[in-house]
């Protein structure tokens, strides 16, 4: 046989399929490899923004996950009547469908369908029961989401922690920095008389009546928009579970598999 005509446009076609083929597979191979340590640095990462929460910042990522067990004690679902559906412990922890539960997607099942059930997480800090809960919305640009720490009492902000996908430097996203968070420490986001109001952010010097708030960023009015709505969108669907704790009524165990995904 023989030699190809390397000017022929088969040979070009035949050539330009091998390393079209070699580079995929290359790349495929690339990613399979990197894929365990992202993982990895996904959930250390999550950890670490759920512990923000709790005012709890390990500066060594190799204590995280202790201090996140240590300090997390259930990862629970619950139900649109405030009742845990599913929990995990001990070594569960960080590893259950709670966890890795896509909560953005969980809010909207759960604006098309109220039974849909919810991730809470149950932390102890300083003797003291806290409850987080996971926040996702909307900013300018993009994506915005984080973490409410709240007291057992079921309306008292102990912490909160923001992150954004793309929001503007120096402007929106200035929502993860302690200057913006600290505001919401001490804040009420609704009374027994009330229910769940979240908390207004505002810009600087408004009032509203009837909601604890806070000043909304100089600048940043459309993220700090989306804040004020994530907060009302996300904490809404758990009034029956913070009521009961705030009536000091017993939230019930109805552990099923049935219907959770």
């Amino acid at each position: 046989m023989g030699k190809m005509n390397k000017d022929s446009n088969s040979y070009t076609l035949i050539y330009t399929a091998v390393m079209i083929i070699i580079v995929a597979v290359a790349l495929a191979f690339t990613s399979q490899v990197l894929r365990k340590p992202q993982q990895a640095n996904e959930r250390i990462d999550k950890m670490q923004q759920v512990l923000r929460s709790l005012k709890q910042n390990p500066d060594d990522k190799a204590q995280v996950i202790n201090v996140y067990q240590s300090t997390i004690k259930r990862e629970l679902l619950i139900n649109d009547k405030g009742d845990i559906v599913k929990e995990f412990t001990g070594s569960e922890l960080g590893s259950s469908e709670v966890f890795y539960m896509n909560t953005k997607n969980q809010y909207k099942y759960y604006r098309k369908d109220a039974t849909t059930p919810l991730p809470l997480y149950e932390a102890e800090v300083d003797g003291s029961t806290k409850y987080v809960i996971p926040l996702n919305g909307m900013g300018l640009w993009g994506d915005i989401w984080g973490y409410i720490a709240l007291n057992d009492d079921g309306y008292t902000v102990y912490g909160i922690d923001f992150s954004h996908a793309s929001e503007t430097p120096g402007l929106g996203g200035e929502i993860v920095h302690e200057a913006f968070s600290s505001q919401f420490d001490g804040k009420h986001i609704g009374t027994l008389e009330t229910g769940v109001v979240g908390i207004a952010v505002v810009k600087k010097g408004r009032k509203v009546q009837n909601m604890d708030q806070v000043d909304g960023i100089s600048g940043g009015t459309l993220t700090s928009n989306g804040v004020n709505d994530m907060l009302h969108d996300c904490l809404i669907p758990y009034n029956a579970f913070l009521g009961k704790l705030a009536k000091g009524t017993p939230v019930s165990n109805d552990i099923t598999t049935e219907g959770i995904n």
